[in-house]
């Protein structure tokens, strides 16, 4: 009986950080504040009746694996990468390629507005395959957002189209695929290992999740442009910045470089960021100051870099505390909703195609929101299913909704930038979040969950 009541006082509380998320309030101080509340119910439960996953540990051991071991066990595998990744999405706005294959595909797509659409959108995608962060978000953002709007596509289906452009390139970016596994690794530590799933293994199932994705969200984008009027604000076409020359069309494969060094290469994620960057800069010829200049221009775009992530590797660090306490949460969670989790393959997929909307506004099928604990009762209950239908699943319903949800911060300022209201952006987002983190799910089954 003390499980149930400490379980629903713990269901309770996820209840009430979920309303916090709605309400737009600090997310790195709410994990922080519940992280706390749910150890204090832990260690209470515990005490009435013991707790498997307390055994042989100390109040002490306890308080230190949440707040010490958790965020240091993540940013030792983790937070590297996105600093990095961050770094290498400066360097790529600094040498100009990612505002020149924008004002590229722009001449290509002439004032035709679903075609340059298309386009732009499809070299956003391209991009977020490695970039990272708000800062870059920005940046091309103030680039694209306005050619859009210029040639007469409303803000809410330019802004969704962006949006969701950005969510299709995370579907395949190395940077969160690394962030996701140490997040899984941390409830089953081995299973999610680099030793046991690599980027490798998952890209091919990104990739074409990636594309699937991409062409949901131009079809909508493009059925919703048709039921507008044409209008065209040409003065808006070019963005209120000074212009600059192109960068060399050799420095283009920058964009996908580090993909392919990592997918083809098998080189690491640091290094395959480290590599792209420097031939980034030297195609486009920064490397030419002497060594003074460069190494001011180095660590300025790493130092840049890092502001762009700063707040969410506050947010991070947070939530690997939050991680940690999950995983002690988890017996009493099972005790009241351990068996709604299918112990199948398509019993679970389906339960979760119909959760989707569940992972917006930081929700329980949301890894980076409330879904860890979620997340460690269906390991519980799944125990037997391999880590290549796993790990698709949960990044699924993750990404799909966090990077169309207004908790996320770039689409936060995107609905202040292109004064979009929040319900006529979730209008497109959530019905179309939903089909397309169903139909992944689905494609992941085939992919992946068959004969298990």
């Amino acid at each position: 009986m003390s499980s149930i009541i400490i379980g629903i006082l713990l269901l309770l509380s996820l209840i009430g950080l979920i309303y916090y998320a709605v309400k737009g309030k600090n997310l790195m101080v709410g994990f922080l504040i519940i992280t706390t509340l749910w150890l204090v119910l832990v260690l209470v439960g515990n005490a009435l009746s013991p707790n498997p996953q307390m055994a042989d540990m100390s109040v002490i051991d306890i308080i230190g694996n949440v707040y010490q071991a958790g965020p240091e066990g993540y940013a030792k595998s983790i937070l590297v990468n996105i600093f990095f990744g961050a770094f290498f999405g400066r360097v790529l706005i600094e040498t100009g390629i990612a505002s020149t294959l924008i004002r590229k595909v722009v001449e290509l797509g002439g004032d035709k507005p679903k075609i340059t659409m298309g386009l732009l959108c499809f070299v956003v995608l391209l991009c977020f395959t490695s970039m990272t962060g708000i800062g870059p978000v920005i940046a091309i953002a103030v680039i694209a957002l306005p050619i859009m709007q210029a040639l007469g596509i409303p803000s809410s289906i330019a802004l969704f189209s962006f949006m969701g452009s950005i969510m299709c390139g995370i579907l395949a970016n190395v940077t969160n695929f690394k962030q996701y596994q140490g997040i899984l690794d941390g409830m089953e530590p081995g299973k999610f290992a680099d030793a046991a799933y690599t980027f490798q293994d998952y890209f091919h199932f990104g990739a074409i999740a990636a594309v699937v994705a991409f062409a949901i969200v131009m079809i909508v984008s493009c059925v919703a442009l048709s039921k507008h009027a044409k209008s065209h604000a040409w003065a808006a076409v070019t963005p209120n910045s000074q212009p600059q020359g192109d960068a060399p069309a050799i420095s283009w494969i920058s964009v996908i470089l580090p993909i392919l060094l990592v997918v083809i290469c098998k080189l690491q994620v640091i290094p395959a960021f480290f590599v792209s960057a420097l031939f980034a800069l030297l195609t486009c010829g920064k490397l030419k100051n002497g060594y003074d200049k460069i190494a001011q221009l180095i660590s300025k775009l790493f130092t840049d870099g890092s502001v762009d992530v700063a707040p969410m590797i506050g947010f991070l660090l947070t939530l690997a505390m939050f991680n940690n306490v999950a995983v002690y949460a988890g017996p009493y969670f099972e005790a009241i909703i351990g068996d709604i989790f299918p112990h199948s393959v398509l019993g679970l997929t389906l339960l979760m195609a119909v959760l989707i909307p569940a992972g917006f506004f930081r929700g329980p099928t949301n890894l980076v929101g409330c879904g860890t604990a979620v997340a460690v009762v269906i390991l519980g209950a799944t125990s037997n299913l391999p880590v290549t239908f796993l790990y698709p699943l949960f990044a699924i319903t993750t990404i799909v909704p966090q990077h169309l949800d207004i908790t996320q911060s770039w689409v936060a300022w995107g609905l202040g930038y292109t004064k979009v209201s929040s319900k006529g952006f979730m209008k497109y987002t959530i019905p179309v979040g939903w089909a397309i983190g169903a139909l992944l799910l689905l494609m992941n089954y085939f992919m992946n969950g068959m004969g298990i």
